[in-house]
């Protein structure tokens, strides 16, 4: 079984979400200050300007019209943070919307529960319930049963976008700017194959914008270390449960991946 991570949410709260269990809680890693030259200093944060690489500046100076909206999805860690990045740096920016949710693993989901078989016992002619496996198609994975690893999915954030106003090439470019898509199945602390990095296509379009894109940030930014992310044409979506959505604007402080910041 995969390890799950703390999500910690400790501070007070206006909104009346509900605290998550205590077994998708394991301690956190502290985050590392370094001391130099006297100064304490954490992780360089950048600002966030606007697209650096040829295929997003590009794209960006020729935004399409032929549509008013499209769809692009994203994993790369846990998506409280992953959520809370985009929409901070692109609502009001042809951002129109983001969700939350589950994608890139099995449309039937496995759970436990009371099946009618009755097992008589000998002589005694006694029924009791048999607790059988059983699969339930097409069933909205739960977020215990994703953090477990058993549905292969991943946590993934899904926007709906202007292309007249953002380019494609623009988000593909911030996702890899906002985490670390050299670890494989893992994100900062959070460990396991719901955390992978992942860019899910729903067009041939936008695979081939992907791969560019991936191909420049390999050069510009990773020359000694191979991207693990993966590009794939989206499946079946299920939205995470409602206290899920827009997680971090409804609980400030709580727990975002530390490697969810701008890298350059």
């Amino acid at each position: 079984m995969a390890k799950r991570h703390m999500r910690q949410h400790d501070a007070p709260s206006a909104y009346p979400w509900p605290a998550l269990p205590s077994y998708l809680h394991p301690p956190l890693t502290p985050v590392t200050f370094l001391h130099f030259k006297g100064l304490f200093a954490a992780a360089t944060v950048h600002a966030y300007t606007g697209p650096t690489l040829p295929t997003a500046i590009q794209s960006q100076r020729s935004l399409s019209t032929m549509s008013s909206s499209e769809t692009a999805i994203f994993a790369n860690g846990c998506f409280w943070g992953t959520e809370h990045m985009f929409r901070k740096h692109f609502i009001g920016q042809g951002l129109k919307d983001a969700k939350v949710g589950y994608i890139g693993g099995k449309t039937s989901v496995g759970r436990y529960g009371h099946l009618q078989k009755r097992v008589y016992r000998p002589r005694t002619e006694t029924a009791k319930l048999k607790l059988c496996f059983f699969s339930s198609p097409h069933k909205n994975p739960s977020y215990r049963e994703v953090c477990s690893g058993s549905t292969q999915h991943a946590e993934a954030v899904k926007l709906e976008f202007d292309p007249s106003q953002l380019s494609y090439a623009t988000l593909v470019e911030f996702h890899y700017r906002m985490h670390d898509p050299t670890q494989v199945d893992r994100q900062g602390p959070d460990r396991g194959t719901q955390y992978r990095s992942a860019i899910f296509t729903t067009s041939d379009e936008q695979a081939e914008i992907a791969k560019k894109v991936t191909k420049e940030v390999q050069e510009a930014h990773f020359p000694n270390d191979k991207i693990a992310t993966k590009i794939e044409p989206a499946g079946q979506w299920w939205d995470a449960e409602t206290y899920h959505q827009e997680y971090l604007d409804n609980n400030p402080g709580g727990y975002e991946c530390p490697t969810h910041r701008l890298h350059w």
